[in-house]
C-alpha cells in the first residue's frame, strides 16, 4: 500500500500526457447510463405495459403517459443540452450561452411530437416479423424476446436525433443496443417500413445504407463500405436495397454504388460489390456464384 501515493501521481501525470480526460472543470458529456435509462423508459411508452412490473391502468393511461412525458423530456433535454454543448465546443455549432438549452428543448420537443408516427412505423415492422417467423406465436412475444425487433425500435429513435444533428447521442444509442443484441445499425442508416432482423446476430448496417420497405435480412449480413478511407466520409459509401428484398446469413454487400433490385433474394454466403437487377436470385454453386435473373 505504501507504493499508491506514488502509483496516484504516475497516473494523475498521465492525464497531463494523454489527455482523454472529461472535460475537467467544464460542462459534462451525454451518459451512457442516462441514456440507457432514456430509451428504458421510450420502450414503456412505445409499448405500454410490456416492459412494467406491474398490471398497467388503462383507466389512468393519459395520466400515466403523461407523467412518463414529462419525465423523459426533461432527461433528454439534459442530455442533447450536453451534446450540442459538445458540438459547440467543437467548433461545429455555436449555439450561446443560454441557446443550447432552448436548442435541445426543441429537438426534444419535435421528438415526442414524431413519436407517434415512429409508433406507427414499428407496428409495420412487428407485422413484419410475426408475419415473415413461422416460430413467432404472437406480437407479445415478439415485442418481449425479439433482438431483431430491438433493434428496429432503438434505431428508428436514434435516426430522429441523427437527423437532427445531434452529436453522440445517437450513437450511444445504436451501441448500446449492438451490445445487447449483437446488431449493429448505424444510426444514419435509411430504413423504410416492414423490416425485419430474423435471429440477427452479427449484422452491420452502415451509415448511408439505404433500404427499402418490406426488406428481410438473416444472421451475419453485411451491408458494408468498399472502402475506409477517411477522407470518403461523407460520400455514399454503402448498399441501396431496394423494396421486397431477401437477404439470407452471411451476405457480404459493399459499396456505395451497388443497388440491389426490387424483389431479389440474396442467397447466404455471398460477395456482392456490383449492383442486383430486380427480381434476380444470387447464390453459389459449386463455389462459384451465380446471379440467376427473371
Amino acid at each position: 500500500m505504501r507504493r499508491l501515493h506514488k502509483s496516484i501521481e504516475t497516473l494523475t501525470s498521465s492525464y497531463d500526457l494523454y489527455g482523454l480526460v472529461n472535460h475537467a472543470g467544464r460542462d459534462n458529456l451525454p451518459s451512457r447510463d442516462s441514456i440507457d435509462h432514456i430509451l428504458q423508459g421510450l420502450d414503456e411508452l412505445v409499448f405500454p405495459g410490456f416492459r412494467e412490473y406491474g398490471a398497467l391502468d388503462h383507466d389512468n393511461l393519459q395520466l400515466i403517459t403523461a407523467e412518463k412525458v414529462y419525465h423523459l423530456a426533461r432527461e433528454l433535454v439534459g442530455e442533447v443540452e450536453k451534446s450540442i454543448a459538445f458540438s459547440s465546443r467543437q467548433g461545429d455549432a455555436n449555439c450561446g450561452n443560454d441557446g443550447c438549452h432552448a436548442a435541445a428543448e426543441l429537438i426534444v420537443d419535435d421528438f415526442f411530437d414524431e413519436l407517434p408516427k415512429i409508433r406507427g412505423i414499428l407496428a409495420t415492422d412487428l407485422n413484419a416479423a410475426f408475419d415473415g417467423d413461422p416460430a413467432a406465436k404472437s406480437a407479445a412475444e415478439v415485442i418481449l424476446s425479439y433482438p431483431g425487433f430491438e433493434a428496429i425500435m432503438v434505431h428508428r429513435i436514434a435516426h430522429f436525433f441523427w437527423t437532427r444533428e445531434v452529436p453522440l447521442i445517437p450513437r450511444i444509442m445504436s451501441e448500446l443496443t449492438h451490445g445487447a443484441t449483437g446488431i449493429d445499425i448505424h444510426p444514419g442508416a435509411e430504413i423504410g417500413e416492414s423490416f425485419f432482423i430474423d435471429h440477427g446476430t452479427g449484422v452491420v448496417i452502415g451509415e448511408t445504407c439505404m433500404i427499402g420497405r418490406n426488406v428481410k435480412l438473416y444472421q451475419g449480413v453485411t451491408l458494408g463500405a468498399l472502402s475506409v478511407k477517411k477522407e470518403e466520409a461523407n460520400r455514399k459509401r454503402h448498399p441501396t436495397i431496394e423494396d421486397d428484398v431477401t437477404i439470407y446469413s452471411g451476405a457480404t454487400i459493399l459499396g456505395g454504388d451497388t443497388i440491389i433490385g426490387r424483389g431479389s433474394t440474396i442467397g447466404g454466403n455471398v460477395w456482392i460489390t456490383e449492383s442486383v437487377p430486380a427480381g434476380a436470385m444470387v447464390y453459389t454453386t459449386s463455389g462459384d456464384q451465380v446471379v440467376r435473373t427473371v
